[in-house]
């Protein structure tokens, strides 16, 4: 891996990308196997051409929670990324205050192709509780029509939850998958996020601009800028094909037409959420 490069001045933040190599340690159940490398090396590059100061490095499903490698990643880009890792319940906290002091600000619950785990239970209770000590917040993928069954337990454990791509509805009901309506209703919590992100998880992609612009426009009224991110998903896993980096950066562009807007989607919201203070680390 690369030494740090020097942040832009300007804070403007990148909360979805993913690094790995293939010839990390993948977990043996696996929906995916990525046959090519995303090295911080060209994310760090990727940042630097497009203007953005900082970057979030979310734990890629395949590695499970062998978070080792998004940890060395942290620690070598030097205070410009913060990290969302997977954890497992039973995590130590002395395990997971080290994680925080290398930039973690949350855990990821990837919930596709899985069921949604008993979060009601002690076991998961405990996670949380040390979740919410340390600040942190609890990231959810999953289609909409699951969403009400994760966020529910987490709500009411008090946990901020960052909800992934649009919250995924459907592709064929948009907006008017009820999961999605149960989303925008989740506003009032004062508890969720949501970022825009990775049109082609969910449109075909004629449509991801448009479909994209009309989502974010329900999301910016029920959430305001204030509670919404932006996200690369950089390297577009599964999705090479259909998307690169400047095209996730015009993409905010097509969804938020307002530039005051978009640089609190860029700059304000991620900063209070992952403790990013300016152009320091």
């Amino acid at each position: 891996m690369p030494d740090a490069r020097p942040a832009p001045a300007a804070l403007a933040v990148d909360t979805h990308a993913h690094v790995f190599m293939r010839g990390l340690a993948m977990q043996s159940a696996r929906r995916y196997t990525p046959d090519y490398d995303a090295p911080l090396a060209g994310y760090l590059g990727l940042l630097d051409a497009h203007g953005l100061s900082h970057g979030v490095l979310v734990q890629p499903s395949f590695l499970g929670a062998d978070n080792r490698h998004l940890l060395e990643a942290l620690a070598l880009a030097g205070g410009r990324l913060r990290g969302v890792a997977v954890v497992a319940p039973g995590a130590q906290p002395d395990e997971l205050t080290a994680m925080h002091r290398a930039g973690v600000r949350g855990i990821r619950l990837n919930l596709f192709g899985l069921p949604t785990p008993g979060l009601d239970q002690p076991a998961w209770q405990a996670l949380l509780h040390q979740v919410n000590q340390l600040g942190w917040h609890v990231e959810v993928h999953t289609p909409a029509q699951r969403l009400r069954d994760a966020l529910a337990p987490l709500l009411a454990a008090g946990c901020r939850v960052v909800v992934d791509h649009f919250g995924r509805p459907d592709p064929a009901l948009g907006v008017r998958d009820p999961g999605f309506r149960y989303l925008l209703e989740q506003a009032a919590s004062g508890l969720v996020w949501v970022k825009l992100s990775a049109p082609y998880r969910i449109w075909p992609a004629a449509e991801g601009a448009s479909q994209g612009r009309q989502a974010a426009l329900q999301l910016l009224d029920a959430f305001s800028a204030a509670r919404l991110l932006w996200g690369s998903d950089w390297p577009h896993t599964e999705n090479r094909h259909h998307a690169d980096y400047p095209q996730a950066c015009q993409w905010l562009h097509d969804w938020v037409a307002d530039g005051a807007t978009r640089r609190i989607i860029l700059a304000g919201t991620p900063s209070a959420l992952f403790g990013i203070q300016g152009d320091k680390p």
